[in-house]
This record gives C-alpha cells, structure tokens and sequence, in this order.
C-alpha cells in the first residue's frame, strides 16, 4: 500500500502496544505529524491489526462540524450505531460531569465484557474539546484495561501559534508517540514507479517527487491526476505538467488545498502570497535582519518570527526551495506554486503585489526590485511609481537585459509622466524596441514627436523617427517628416543635423529621389555657400558619394579626411562625421583608422539604434573584419547586432560561409534574407541592402554552379545607386564578378567589356587592393600573353612590387623581418594613416594575393609552364589555409594536381609546416636574438636568416617580430595556426 512506505516503525510499534494490550494492560498510542503524512492510512493499519487479533475495534473519524457539540467524539465512539444521548437537562450538567462518567462506565463494561478493545480516534485536534479532556483523562486511568486508544494528531509549524497538543500533561509512561514525516527519495521513486512501471524515466521520477516533496498525500493525488492526462509519461521525451491546467482531474489541486486548510487562513495566506510575489520568506538575507520585517510578514501582517519559523519547517518538509541563483525561497516546483495558487483572485494578486512594491520601497531596495511587483499591479497613478520604474529601466539597460528595460518602461507609460518626460520615456523605448524589429517603435516615435516642445529635442526625435521609417522602406516619408519640422533652420546646429540624416535618408530612397534630388541639391547648396567655412560633416558626407561611386581618388579621400576629421563640431554632428569618415577609410584600405572611427561612433558617441549612423557604422566594422580575411569574426559580427541591423550584416555572412566551403549553410541563410523592403534602394554603408544581396547570393550561385542565376543577380547590382549613379569597385566588385561568370559562359566579348570597365574605375580609385582585383579579372577573360603579363601585373602589385598603374605610386612596402615593432598608431579615431600604410595594408592585401596567385599559376599551367605555375600556386594554398578559406585552397590544390604537382597532406601553415632551419631561427629570434646574433650562432648568412624569417612570417600568419613568441606558442607543436574561419568566394571581396 503506497501510503504505507517507510511505516515499518510505525507498524512495529503498534504490534508491540496491541500485544501489551491484549495481556490486560492498557495505554495510549499518539501518531502525529503534518498534514497527509499518513496518519488516516496508520488508522486504518490499527483496525485491521486488531480485527485480525480478535480485538473489538471501533473508531471515529473527528471534524471540525461536530466541535460545538460536546462530548460528540466519544459519543459516536463507543455507541456507534445510536450515540449516547445524555439522559440529563444540560442545565443539570453544566460541567457534562455525569454524562462523562456514564461513558466512562461504558468503556469499562465493553472491555470486560468481551475481547480486548481497540478505540481508534483519527484528527483528534479537530474533535469537541470536552472529548479530547475525556479522552486525555480515559488515557490517565487505561494501564488497568485491555484497551489500546490509538490517537492521531496533527502537528505541523503554522504561521498562527497552535493549542496545546493531545498529550499535554500526560506523563511519558502513559503514552508512546510516533511522528509521521514525508516519505523518503527511495521510497517515494518506488511509489512513482508502482504507477509508471520500472523503467520510468529518472527525470519523470524526480519531477514528480519534488512537485509533491514526498508528502504521501500530495504524491498519490498527483499521480492520480497523472493517469489520466498522462498515462504513457516516464518516458524520456515526456514532461511534468508545470500548471495544474494540465491536470483534468484536479485531485492534485484539491490535496494542497486540503493541505492549504488544515494548516489555517493565516498559513495559507502567507503560503499564497509567497507563491505570487517569489520573495524573501525566511532565508538569511542581509536586509532581514533582527529589529526589520522581512517582506513576506510585512505583506500579510504576521509577525516575522513565525513566518521565518514556518518557512524554515516547510523546507525541512521539502516543500521549499532556495532559489539556487538569488537565494530566496521558492516553492519546490512550478506545479507545487501554481496549485497553491490555485483560486486566488487578480485582484488579490494585485493588492500582494501592490503592498510589496510598497514595503521593498521604504525598505530601500533595489529600483528593480520595486518594479518587478509594479508591473503586476496595474497602473498605480502615483509619480513615485514612475520613477521607479524609469530607474529600473536604467539599471537593465546598463545590465545589457534591453527585453526588461522595455518591460520597465511599458509600465511607466501607464502612470502619469509629464508631457516632455514622456515623450523621452517613449523615444527610448522605441530605441529598445528597434532592436528586435527593424521598423520597431514607430507609432511611439510619431506619438513622442507631438509631445516635444524644445526644438533640439523635436529635432532629434524626428530623425528618430525617419531612421526607423527608412528601415521600413520609407524614406521618401522620412524625409517629410525632416522637412515639416519647425524653427530648425534658426539653428545652424540643428540644420546641419537635420540636413545631414536627410541625405543619408536620401541614399536609400529608390524613387529617384537621391542626392541629385532636392536633399542632394541642398547638401551641395550648403557645402558651398558662402558667409563662413562649410560645414565638414556636410563635406565629409558628400565625399563619402564621391568615393563610393568611384570618382575620387583613394589618396585624395584620405587627404581630404584628415582634414575634415581634425576640426571639432557639435556632439551631434560627430556621429556623422565619423560614420561618413569611417565609410571612406574602410574602402581606401586604412582599416585600422576606420575600426577607430566606427568605435568611436558606436561607443565614444553613444550611438543608438535609432540613429541614421547606427547601421552604418556596423556596416563599416564587418567590412574591415572581412578585408582582413578574419571571417570568424564577420560571422560573429553578422550574429551579435540583432534582427534589426543582422539583416543588413547576412550578406557578409553569406560570403564567409561560402568562403569556408559551407554552401549549404549559406544556402540557408540567404534563403531567409530575401530582399523585401531592401529592394528599395542603397543602404547606409554606400550600397543598396538588395544590391549587396544580390551580390552575396551571386557567389553562392556561381560557387553552386548556376551561373545563369549567378549572372542575373550580379546584373541587378548594377541598379544599386541612386538614380543609376555607378557602385565603385571599392564598394561593390559585381562587374569583376560579373565578368568571370560570362568568361564561364563563353561569352568573352561581355565578359571583357565589364573587366574593363573594371579596370578603369580602379584605376581612378587607385588602391592596390581594387586594382589588382581588376587586373587579374582583366587577365583572366583577355587570355593568351597579353593576360599573362595582366595577372602577373596584379600579383606583382598586390605583393607591393610595382606601382599602382595609372597613378605613379611607388609600391608600398611589405613587413621587414629585420626589423622590430612597428610605432603604435596613438588612440585618437581623428588621426588619419600615412599613404603607405605598411603591414595594415598587407592585411588587407593578402586577400586578394592569393587568388591572383591562382589565376596567374593556372594562365601558366595552360600555356605549358607548370613549373613556373608551382610555386605561384603553392604560395596561394599557404595564403588559403592561413586565411580559413577552404574553397579557395580546394581550387589551388586542384591547380596543382592539375600541373602535376605532388599535393601530399602536410600543412602549409603553422608551426608544424616550418622546416628545421626555419625552426631554429624563429626560436632564437623569439628570445630576443638579433639577425646578427642569429647569424653568428647559426654560421648562416645574414640573408639567410632573413630569408627563413620571411618564410616563417609567413607560415605563422604573423606581420612582426614581436608576435613570434606568441605565434609559435599558440599553434603548438603540430598545430596549424588559421587567423580566421574563412574568407569570401575564392578570397575575392
């Protein structure tokens, strides 16, 4: 019998006192212990004990109804069948004295008269208080008769302080008592099993003993409940109902409540209240100190020594729980919580919570803790309400928990704020709502926007307000809405900022609107007006057209930059200058100034995501990552923004994952960009979001083998800039892209106009990095010597061996082994790079080195010089293994083969691939050593520990001296040391 694990003392006991008994000699046996312990089941044990004995059992089960009438527990005792009416006027028998003796004399003549007798009194604390004096009394005078009176009573730690128990007074000889407590983990798993079978899953047990805390009662109640909605759980794949929704039959919730009653109104109240507001209740809390009242008594105004006395014997019970993050107690399991509460009212969840906000207030919690218990009471209509809230919006925020800040700040929408306040109460959470919906906020936006008064802040809400319609594909109303403010022209600050997010409004507006439309007219207006210098925000962001579009060289971007980045504007217009700025140096290659400006944007500058510069400075940060060939972190960039710039980052993303030969990955994931809104026009970064969509899923459909589909979306790029204005081959290389895909078709006279087309632009730009892209594509579709000389061209330029074509640049040089650290460049985003940017170009450079290498090799394997096409190829395998870019070492490995080259399986990169002379020269320049030094040690000429140090340099992945030592211990003995996951389609872009 489930209820009766674990009672073999018990039992044990009961057989003793039975036996001792039926020799003559009477006593009392007291079971005791907390509701649905099995106290009725011991009851029931005792009558089949002494029926299978031959004693004469009776029993009675007390209630609280029969409580008024005396003597009526032992009335219905000992006369079973008709009671025992008292045949005096109660008036007579004030005292029920002669009515207690007549039944005493009734006890007497039963137990000599017969068998030994078995009197069974179950809830002896809910009999009539004239019994339970009767029945104290019988117990005194019992040692003479062959009566055994066994007693139950229920004994548990409430909140109200209990009477006197049964055996108050007796002495120690006349009664023997037992305490009843839950079943034990072992015996409760076997009553779970007994239902569920022997191979229940060990979670289900456990589940299901912790949602009853082994209470006998609380167990076979849910497991009743448990046969019925889930008669095939104990499985693996099933779960524990966590709401007694879950559970039709509802004897589950009936036994707590039985448990909730017995324990008294005062019990149960602070047992619900605990289970609404998941407080403090009785742990050692720093703020629950002796002379303070701990929340849960200040709520329902018990005193604090019971209630922390109650919570205590509740855990002990397993009833509760610490939390095991914050500590406090919680109620063992969900299923426990919700059953407990179970019928209580909203409204009175709400007065709990309302009081507790109240208290942790003048207590002087913490703002969120306040504001948790706010939220759940409704709009409190008090300023101090309010403020709470905003303060545990701020304390989130700070936290990095955006979700519950915005929480906080629903709720202080619904108290009464000032007009100004809130509408800042609104444009901040219309901030934090942004950054999970792209077009998120809007309605509050447009809301805020009618309750500013001060222009400054009419202004910037406005631009909010327009960066979000434009994410949504509204820039054309963005723009209106810029246009319809008032008394900003006044202000020269405040023109220049409203002017400045109107043209970058403008960039993404594909109804022709533009900056040749009436934003760009304006811009151009007011950079070239007279009545004092123009403005370098404006000059900085009509630049930044310029270059992408391909119609300023590199060098002179960069020249015009520094300057314009020197001079100090207004805070509000910094984030503008420095986006715009950061745009032009990302695509001149100085991507180290570029990663300066865009923090300084993004952190320095406080950068919202409501702002027009937030994307674009996101923009710039995984474009520098990707030109570094250091994909893992595009991929971790295109991942951490959110949906609401993730979007615009997935075409990167895209190109990484074809760059490590996961297509099926990147598959995935431009099957879920689509281009919807993004159709509409360029982006923020200088390209249209659909354009560089286009342009993503190009790669992937020419890495897949569709180039016709390939084609069509490298075609579409064409139509990226406002009002046909051409992309720059520094922004977007679709017509090299394109090129090779029509080559790939056999159609070479397209194939060659657009290389060459190319080519012309890159060379106006003028950086190696653009210029030798478009001359290995320009060598690749002209073919025969003249292509050779091309590829050749661009491998000697991107390896810093000759000059930019068309621009009388001398090459810029590599790293010098030789030499030492390079200076650090000093932490001001301002400060614009040297024209030959030394190892920070190379970075950038090694990208596209290695695929010229591979064009030029294979151009030579074809025209019968595969071995002068072998170490070309070799060098491009090492550059791909280094980078992470699996496709492209696929394709150089293939070259090989092809030329008859032995591939093998050792690596080309990391520690491992160094060869023992470069061993020996690296170790002793990693300990300081100088070429000299090395030199005199190893017997080896100066050159030649050069030599092996270059090669070293290049194996490791490694720019200077200085990383030698932290190179050779990364990789290990062994290892192969990548400096990303992957790069873009053949290293390309």
């Amino acid at each position: 019998m489930a209820s009766l694990y674990e009672r073999a003392d018990a039992l044990a006991l009961l057989s003793a006192e039975a036996r001792r008994a039926r020799a003559g000699s009477g006593r009392l046996l007291l079971f005791r212990g907390p509701t649905g312990t099995g106290r009725s089941a011991l009851v029931r044990a005792s009558l089949r004990h002494g029926a299978d004995h031959g004693m004469q059992v009776l029993s009675v089960s007390c209630s609280p109804e029969e409580s008024g009438e005396p003597l009526a527990t032992v009335g219905r005792l000992l006369c079973p069948a008709a009671g025992c009416v008292p045949d005096d006027d109660p008036a007579d028998d004030p005292g029920h004295r002669r009515h207690a003796d007549r039944l005493w004399r009734l006890l007497c003549e039963r137990a000599a008269a017969g068998p030994p007798l078995l009197l069974a009194v179950d809830d002896v604390h809910l009999a009539d208080p004239a019994s339970r004096r009767w029945l104290v009394d019988a117990a005194r005078r019992l040692a003479r008769l062959p009566v055994l009176m066994v007693v139950t009573e229920r004994v548990q730690y409430d909140v109200n302080p209990p009477a006197p128990g049964f055996s108050h007074g007796l002495a120690p000889s006349l009664v023997r008592v037992h305490t009843c407590g839950p079943l034990g983990r072992p015996a409760a798993e076997a009553v779970v099993r007994s239902v569920f079978g022997p191979d229940t899953d060990p979670a289900w047990t456990d589940a299901c003993v912790t949602a009853s805390a082994g209470n006998p009662l609380l167990l076979r109640a849910l497991l009743d409940d448990l046969r019925v909605v889930a008669p095939d759980g104990g499985h693996p794949e099933s779960a524990l109902p966590e709401t007694c929704a879950d559970l039709y039959p509802g004897a589950f919730v009936a036994a707590v409540t039985w448990w909730l009653d017995s324990a008294g109104q005062e019990t149960a109240t602070v047992a619900r209240t605990l289970a609404e507001v998941k407080g403090c209740a009785g742990r050692a809390d720093e703020r629950d100190i002796p002379g303070r009242e701990c929340l849960l008594a200040a709520i329902t105004g018990s005193g604090p020594a019971r209630v922390l006395g109650w919570a205590t014997a509740m855990t002990r019970l397993g009833l509760l729980r610490p939390d095991p993050v914050q500590g406090d107690l919680r109620f063992a399991h969900p299923l426990l919580r919700d059953a407990v509460l179970d019928g209580w009212s909203h409204e009175r969840r709400e007065a709990v919570h309302r009081a507790a906000a109240d208290f942790r207030y003048r207590r002087g919690d913490r703002a969120e803790e306040v504001a948790g218990h706010l939220l759940r009471t409704g709009p409190v209509g008090m300023p101090r309400s309010a403020s709470t809230l905003l303060d545990a919006a701020a304390e989130a925020t700070r936290a990095g928990r955006t979700a519950d800040a915005a929480d906080y700040l629903r709720g202080a929408l619904d108290e009464p704020l000032a007009p100004g306040r809130r509408a800042g109460v609104l444009v901040e959470l219309a901030t934090l709502e942004s950054a999970a919906e792209p077009s998120g906020g809007i309605p509050r936006l447009a809301e805020a926007l009618r309750l500013q008064e001060l222009p400054r802040e009419r202004a910037l809400t406005a631009v909010a307000l327009g960066t979000a319609l434009t994410r949504r594909g509204e820039s054309g109303a963005a723009l209106d809405v810029l246009r319809g403010l008032d008394g900003v022209r006044e202000d020269p600050v405040l023109a220049t900022t409203v002017l400045a997010a109107s043209a970058l409004f403008a960039e993404r507006d594909g109804g022709g609107g533009g900056l040749h439309g009436t934003v760009g007219a304006a811009l151009r207006a007011a950079c070239g007006a007279g009545g004092g210098p123009p403005s370098p925000t404006l000059q900085t962001l009509l630049l930044r057209y310029e270059a992408a579009a391909g119609l300023v060289p590199a060098d002179e971007a960069l020249r015009r930059l520094r300057r314009l980045t020197t001079t100090v504007e207004d805070p509000l217009h910094a984030p503008y200058l420095y986006g715009a700025a950061a745009s032009v140096a990302q695509w001149a290659d100085a991507l180290d100034w570029a990663d300066r400006l865009a923090a300084a944007g993004l952190a320095g500058h406080r950068v919202s995501p409501l702002h027009p510069v937030h994307d674009l400075l996101l923009r710039v940060r995984v474009d520098a990552a990707a030109a570094r060939g250091d994909f893992a972190r595009v991929l971790a960039y295109a991942g951490e923004d959110g949906p609401a710039t993730a979007g615009g980052l997935r075409d990167r993303a895209v190109l990484a994952l074809v760059a490590t030969d996961r297509l099926a990955e990147a598959r995935r994931l431009a099957e879920g960009t689509g281009s919807g809104d993004a159709e509409a026009g360029w982006d923020t970064a200088g390209g249209g979001e659909a354009s560089r969509f286009h342009y993503a899923r190009g790669v992937l459909r020419a890495a897949s083998g569709d180039l016709h589909g390939a084609l069509a979306d490298f075609l579409d790029c064409a139509r990226g800039g406002p009002d046909g204005d051409p992309v720059g081959p520094a922004v977007m290389p679709w017509r090299s892209a394109a090129a090779e895909v029509q080559w790939a078709l056999e159609r070479p006279r397209e194939a060659l106009a657009l290389a060459d087309e190319e080519y012309r632009l890159a060379v106006v730009w003028g950086t190696p990095r653009v210029v030798g892209r478009a001359l290995r594509v320009l060598g690749e579709v002209t073919g025969g010597r003249r292509g050779l000389a091309l590829t050749e061209q661009a491998v000697e330029l991107l390896r810093g061996a000759s000059p930019v074509p068309g621009t009388g640049q001398e090459p810029t040089p590599g790293p010098d082994p030789a030499r030492g650290p390079d200076p650090a460049r000093g932490p001001d985003p301002a400060r614009g790079p040297e024209l030959a940017r030394g190892p920070e170009l190379a970075r950038g450079l090694e990208l596209e080195l290695a695929p010229a290498l591979l064009a030029h090799g294979r151009m030579l394997t074809a025209a019968g010089h595969p071995r002068r096409a072998r170490p070309l190829l070799r060098e491009a395998s090492v550059i791909a293994e280094r980078l992470g870019a699996t496709r492209l070492l696929t394709l150089a490995q293939e070259a090989l083969r092809v030329g008859g080259a032995r591939t093998g399986s050792a690596p080309l990169t990391g520690e491992a691939s160094l060869t023992g002379s470069e061993r020996r020269v690296a170790a002793l320049a990693a300990d300081g050593r100088t070429n000299a030094e090395i030199s005199a040690l190893l017997h080896l000429a100066r050159r030649t520990v050069e030599t092996h140090l270059t090669s070293t340099y290049r194996k490791l992945g490694i720019q200077r001296r200085a990383d030698l030592s932290g190179a050779l211990h990364a990789t290990g003995a062994g290892g192969t040391a990548h400096r990303g996951a992957g790069a873009t389609v053949d290293g390309r872009h």
